[in-house]
């Protein structure tokens, strides 16, 4: 240990008996303080010296062996100041700063023959991050975690933005009410959902938004979520405390440890400002860099599929058959076909037509497998085996076609929750993908996990969502999974895992539709863990159009299709409406055929939780912008401030906005096409309809491209 490392740590013992370990942030907004009180350690947060977590308790309580919880000292304290710049392969921005001052706290059990805890906190500009830390020691090498006991001791009755806690799904709808109003909404909010497991006590999902009284915006989730269970809230509405909540597996166990390893990071974001929530990159900071050598095959998508339709009334079905009988050594020959199954040869050459003539890069394809005809709620195990296709699926003819058209076909994995079937079959899933000129995946994880009893959110699956990333790399292949846990920042370490879906998406408007809020909560919530694959852009909203007797609909408008492409974030995005819908509403459609799905800048404009959302990117590589506004189901005027545009440039800014009489309910399709002059001090007042968007598209222009054209 070198010297100046020794005084750093014996200066921090002494000063931390005498201050109480206190660190703040780079900017000194945010401070940190840790003590231990009668041997039980305890933290607190405040930012401009307005409590944000009060004095909250720390420890883990372990099984058949004494806790973590109390009856420590402190041994050693460090402190340590961290700034870099580090460039993610694909992401929201070029260039992100990792920043903080750090203090390790070590404490010792002596009463437990001298065991050692250490936790790790880091203070951002933009919040806390702490993990616990296990190092190998004698006298302790494996524990089972009972539970942990971490705390945030709210400073109020906070309007909390939430779905309830559960082991298994968070397709849950939000609700948006002060922390005293949970248990009498919880009920309600505990909608039904495939395969669910709602927790038995009052208790919230992670990330959890909350906004106080007095301004203060505050998101608490976690960070490199590995070899864990996922974190939910138990909530005590007397006291407004929260306390960690850890999914168990099959025996009701929460985790195996072996010493020489850590928790994953427990991180709180706070601001006064709504927008500076959603530009934090703090959980993606608390992630360790990737790993892989070569990265270069790894390429952010513009997609579209054979999706929509199987889940709009009379159209397709993902079943080959109405056999409600079969299995994998089932001759499929021999099976009546149906006339609405969708993953046929020709319907995907149809597909990969529009996508070679609009420039899109792949065609996903549901429903291409056997096994369909049976799977859902069986609890069944050998269900797929995700290599044999359906009789009219040519997966030879439609390789040699969708490469004549340099387009790719994307692989379509459904394990139904028959995991440990997928596992035995991944390496062969995978080297036929190779095989056959897949380079890209969407997996499933809908129903209840097999092995019986785990869950999914649980050790054994998040395990394993890590090692179908960790293995699909070795095959250079990227995934998309979806009923996953929610993202923890893990596209950092492994940027092969694209995007996830982990919360209720555009499928769900297809079974009774999503609030308008619900889009406008999504980047304060889901989507601070990591991009999402929402699958946006339907344009057909009434679901009229195709049985007249159906009352569904989407309930957006047109343009706010067009907006998520920039306000919800995924270098994976789809266009997920039908191709002769695109063909309907041209105009509006270039927009999606424009939009970048890769950044190098990202500004966040104006935002609300619930209410409203402005965002405005840069275009990787390119001197692009594209802007996405969207709200709530009231109408409001957007502001547009231009100013992230280089100084001395004129740009034309083509604005697509909702139409006059435009409403997600009564005129959802009502927009209108407009261009512009704009620079760097253009500004713009835009009316969005309730329930409405608006987006922008930004790109230098020639001067006679320019010429006519009135300037904002």
């Amino acid at each position: 240990m070198s010297k100046i490392l020794c005084l750093s740590i014996m200066i921090g013992f002494w000063s931390a008996i005498a201050s109480g370990q206190t660190i703040h942030s780079p900017d000194g907004k945010l401070s940190m303080s840790f003590g231990i009180d009668e041997g039980k350690p305890h933290y607190k947060l405040t930012y401009k010296d307005r409590e944000v977590i009060k004095t909250s308790t720390m420890g883990l309580e372990l099984k058949d062996q004494p806790s973590f919880l109390d009856g420590f000292q402190l041994s050693e304290t460090e402190e340590s100041t961290f700034d870099e710049n580090w460039e993610p392969h694909w992401g929201q921005y070029k260039n992100i700063r990792n920043h903080y001052n750090e203090l390790v706290i070590t404490l010792s059990q002596e009463s437990q023959m001298g065991r050692v805890l250490r936790i790790r906190f880091r203070l951002f500009n933009d919040g806390l991050g702490f993990r616990y830390e296990f190092p190998r020691q004698e006298g302790l090498s494996y524990f089972i975690i009972k539970e942990e006991h971490t705390e945030f001791h709210l400073a109020g009755d906070h309007k909390a933005f939430w779905i309830p806690g559960d082991y298994d799904t968070n397709e849950y709808a939000f609700t948006t009410s002060p922390l005293s109003s949970i248990p009498d909404l919880m009920e309600e909010a505990t909608i039904d959902v495939h395969a669910q497991t709602p927790i038995q006590s009052l208790a919230v999902q992670t990330p959890l938004m909350l906004k106080s009284k007095d301004g203060l915006y505050i998101n608490i989730h976690e960070a490199a979520l590995i070899d864990y269970p996922a974190m939910q809230l138990n909530l005590d509405v007397q006291k407004f405390r929260l306390s960690a909540h850890l999914v168990p597996d099959a025996v009701g166990n929460k985790g195996y440890i072996q010493t020489g390893t850590h928790s994953p990071w427990r991180t709180i974001i706070v601001s006064d400002k709504a927008t500076e929530i959603l530009a934090s990159t703090l959980i993606l900071n608390l992630n360790e860099p990737t790993a892989y050598e070569d990265v270069s095959w790894i390429k952010p998508i513009k997609y579209i599929g054979v999706w929509w339709e199987l889940f709009l009334p009379g159209r397709s079905t993902w079943a080959y058959s109405d056999a409600t009988n079969v299995s994998l050594d089932q001759d499929y020959s021999e099976l009546e076909p149906s006339p609405r199954h969708g993953a046929t040869v020709e319907n995907v050459k149809k597909h990969l037509d529009f996508a070679a003539e609009h420039g899109f890069d792949a065609v996903l394809v549901e429903g291409w497998n056997i096994g369909w005809e049976d799977w859902f709620g069986q609890w069944k195990e050998d269900v797929f085996d995700f290599v044999t296709p359906y009789p009219d699926f040519d997966v030879e003819a439609l390789q040699e076609y969708a490469e004549s058209k340099g387009v790719k076909l994307m692989m379509h994995h459904e394990t139904s929750g028959s995991v440990s079937n997928y596992e035995r079959r991944l390496d062969r899933a995978f080297e036929f993908m190779n095989d056959h000129g897949y380079n890209s995946v969407k997996s499933g994880y809908v129903g209840k996990i097999i092995p019986r009893g785990e869950h999914h959110d649980g050790q054994w699956m998040v395990n394993h969502y890590i090692h179908v990333a960790r293995r699909a790399a070795d095959y250079k292949i990227m995934i998309n999974s979806h009923e996953a846990v929610r993202p923890t920042g893990l596209h950092r370490t492994f940027p092969n895992w694209l995007a996830q879906e982990s919360a209720r998406g555009t499928e769900f408007e297809a079974m009774g539709g999503l609030a308008p809020e619900h889009t406008t909560i999504l980047p304060f919530t889901r989507l601070m863990g990591g991009p999402m694959d929402y699958t946006p852009g339907i344009f057909q909203t009434d679901f009229s159009y195709y049985d007249e007797n159906s009352t569904n609909r989407v309930k957006t408008t047109l343009v706010k299709q067009l907006a998520y492409y920039v306000t919800i974030y995924s270098p994976l995005q789809m266009a997920a409406d039908l191709p002769e819908n695109y063909m309907r509403f041209p105009d509006a459609f270039q927009f999606i055929k424009d939009v970048a799905v890769d950044w190098d800048d990202t500004h966040h404009l104006e935002a609300e939780p619930g209410d409203f959302v402005t965002t405005a990117r840069k275009a990787k590589g390119k001197n692009e912008w594209f802007i996405g506004s969207v709200t709530d189901e009231n109408a409001r005027q957007a502001s547009i401030n231009f100013d992230f545009l280089p100084s001395g440039n004129t740009y034309i800014a083509t604005v697509y906005a909702d139409g006059k009489d435009a409403s997600w309910d009564k005129n959802p399709q009502s927009y209108t096409v407009n261009k512009f002059l704009v620079n760097a001090t253009s500004k713009l007042k835009q009316h969005i309809a309730p329930g409405g968007g608006l987006a922008i598209s930004i790109k230098e222009a020639s001067k006679e491209e320019k010429k006519g054209l009135r300037k904002l």
